[in-house]
């Protein structure tokens, strides 16, 4: 899976297809590094949409882009997350955490 990277307006949105794992890292942390660096970006959506299962590096992807975001302060909010990956994410507290819509 290669996310894919789009700009609406304010909002960065990263698209994610497939799952969401290890083998995704690199291709995830370019993908939001070029919207940590667009000035024009105010805030940053994850778009889980097209994601059916995660695993637990990629809570921690979610958690180290969390704390890059707000060092630039850009808000972060995750996206269209399907029942098991909002199971995954409730179970995790990311809940408390993240905005989740």
């Amino acid at each position: 899976m290669k996310p894919i990277v789009k700009v609406e307006g304010k909002t960065g949105v990263i698209l994610l297809i497939g799952q969401f794992d290890f083998n995704v890292h690199k291709d995830f942390r370019a993908a939001s590094q070029e919207l940590l660096e667009n000035a024009e970006v105010s805030s940053i959506d994850v778009n889980f949409e097209q994601v059916p299962y995660l695993d637990s590096s990629a809570l921690g992807m979610l958690l180290l882009l969390k704390e890059r975001a707000g060092a630039a302060g850009k808000d972060l909010a995750l996206v269209n997350c399907k029942d098991t990956v909002r199971q995954v994410l409730e179970i995790a507290c990311f809940t408390k955490l993240f905005t989740i819509r």
